[in-house]
């Protein structure tokens, strides 16, 4: 049985609070509905940001992340190779997603 998930997500500049410390960021964000757990859950990446990972130096935290359109309270952790920080989160993304059905999607 084959299952697609619709994903919703967020593309852009956002502001990302660590602590008292506040970093101008880029995201690239996704989500969806776990319908299993009946949770939305969103993930994605931080740009590369020298002073973010010299304040986290690779550790976990949790973070607060402020887009044009929501803010959301979320996980900082394991950055790649090229230093995005992976940022995730359970419930309301930091992001607007699609609550009613378009006549074009029927």
């Amino acid at each position: 049985m084959s299952e697609t998930h619709e994903e919703d997500g967020y593309q852009g500049p956002a502001t990302l609070l660590v602590g008292e410390h506040e970093f101008a960021v880029t995201v690239e964000l996704r989500g969806h509905f776990q319908p299993i757990d009946g949770y939305y859950r969103w993930y994605g990446r931080i740009a590369a940001d020298p002073a973010l990972s010299e304040l986290l130096g690779g550790r976990k935290t949790q973070a607060t992340l402020r887009t044009p359109g929501a803010e959301a309270t979320g996980e900082l952790s394991d950055p790649d190779p090229w230093d995005r920080y992976r940022i995730m989160g359970t419930s309301t993304p930091p992001f607007v997603i699609q609550t009613t059905l378009d006549s074009a999607d029927l």
